[in-house]
């Protein structure tokens, strides 16, 4: 509910202790409010509810289930469901947490930030430790292109057969999110 609403009806209730009209107080609000001001209707129904007793100027809380289930809560709940497991379907998450399937589906893409990649949610974007992870990395690999003028082209073949061959063939470990050769004791004997 806008917070300009209850200022209106709470000067509404003042208008209704100063014993002002109907048509007295709509032109005060008007005036005082311009284009956000409460319809006539409006300003009719709470001078009369005021007049009749009521006190309080916020809304009366409505039974049934609430206009929207995208709130806090549920978007915790939903990223933990998915951070147990990430091959969970949206509509095995809306069974499970009794949500609409819709909320789930913008809850994970819109507020949690997730992608649906080959049956699994992931996030879009690196976490800060995947960052540094990949920059520790590109470091060492810029390190050892700068200390070794043989490693950038053996850095090229290995992106031909793929990374992990690379690895392989250089005797390269990963380890910590860096890069450091691996020496075979039984190849240095």
């Amino acid at each position: 509910m806008s917070d300009s609403r209850v200022k209106q009806r709470c000067a509404i209730k003042f208008c209704v202790k100063l014993r002002h009209s109907a048509t007295e107080t709509y032109s005060k609000i008007q005036q005082a409010y311009g284009d956000t001001a409460l319809s006539r209707a409006q300003v009719f129904r709470w001078l009369k509810a005021f007049s009749d007793g009521r006190n309080s100027a916020k809304d009366d809380i409505r039974p049934g289930r609430p206009s929207s289930v995208h709130n806090d809560a549920n978007v915790e709940r939903i990223k933990e469901l998915v951070c147990s497991d990430h091959c969970l379907s949206v509509k095995m998450i809306a069974e499970q947490l009794q949500l609409n399937p819709v909320t789930v589906h913008q809850i994970l893409t819109v507020d949690l930030e997730m992608k649906k990649i080959s049956a699994k949610f992931v996030p879009k974007n690196l976490t800060f430790k995947q960052k540094e992870k990949s920059r520790a990395i590109c470091s060492d690999l810029l390190e050892r292109i700068d200390t070794d003028p043989s490693f950038f082209p053996m850095l090229l073949l290995g992106m031909n057969h793929g990374f992990l061959s690379m690895i392989l063939k250089q005797n390269i470990k990963v380890s910590n999110g860096t890069l450091q050769p691996h020496l075979d004791p039984k190849k240095q004997e």
